[in-house]
């Protein structure tokens, strides 16, 4: 008998589901100004990095700024930052209405993905009574500021016995709604007053926060 593929919805909990977006920009401020007391703000942060390769956006930006400091060391050592602030910062965002936002979910049967850059190991127990066969945490890797390319939609489906066709990407960019379209996933996007200025085009569904109700628009557009 054939396996039956349950449907998915993979939640990038960073961006979507706490203003992930706004603490990487608090992070990378504060990263460049130690680093070589580099300036930044939210203008140079769409122009360099926003969506693209955390090395190259860092390589390009520094260019303009003529640091003689490494591209390479100075995007693996943001991206620790990065993470040391989401493990600190993930347990804080598992709000109730999260927790009602997947519960509502898995209740019909759809298994959520909940990704996320910070150490798996570090944060699992903020979601206590929540995990288990059909909601699990998964280990994101990126490289991509903000954001996920396409491909790693496509792994978190692979790696979690998703198919992307019957998947949701639940997303805290315009850069991740692009993303998930080029993946052949539909998306439902989280927008913050960080990310606003982004071209949200292409979404099933805008929302401004993850809860009951969301959850129902996302079963809506799943099907399920």
């Amino acid at each position: 008998m054939a396996e039956i593929v349950k449907k998915g919805v993979i939640v990038e909990f960073d961006f979507a589901a706490m203003d992930g977006a706004g603490l990487l920009f608090d992070v990378t401020k504060k990263f460049l100004a130690g680093l070589d007391k580099i300036p930044f703000d939210e203008r140079i942060e769409a122009q360099h990095l926003a969506g693209g390769n955390y090395q190259g956006g860092l390589a390009e930006y520094f260019s303009v700024v003529k640091t003689k400091k490494l591209a390479a060391k100075a995007a693996k050592d943001l991206s620790a930052a990065f993470v040391a602030a989401l493990n600190e910062a993930v347990p804080k965002s598992v709000t109730p209405a999260f927790r009602k936002f997947v519960q509502t979910i898995a209740a019909k049967g759809v298994k959520v993905v909940i990704s996320t850059r910070a150490d798996v190991e570090t944060v699992r127990p903020a979601f206590e009574g929540l995990l288990g066969d059909d909601v699990v945490l998964f280990q994101e890797t990126s490289s991509t500021y903000g954001s996920v390319k396409w491909d790693a939609w496509r792994r978190a489906c692979a790696m979690n016995k998703l198919r992307n066709f019957s998947t949701i990407a639940v997303t805290g960019s315009g850069f991740g709604v692009k993303s998930a379209l080029v993946a052949g996933m539909g998306s439902v996007a989280v927008t913050s007053p960080h990310v606003a200025y982004q071209d949200f085009g292409g979404a099933d569904e805008v929302v401004t926060e993850l809860n009951a109700s969301t959850a129902k628009s996302v079963l809506e557009i799943l099907r399920a």
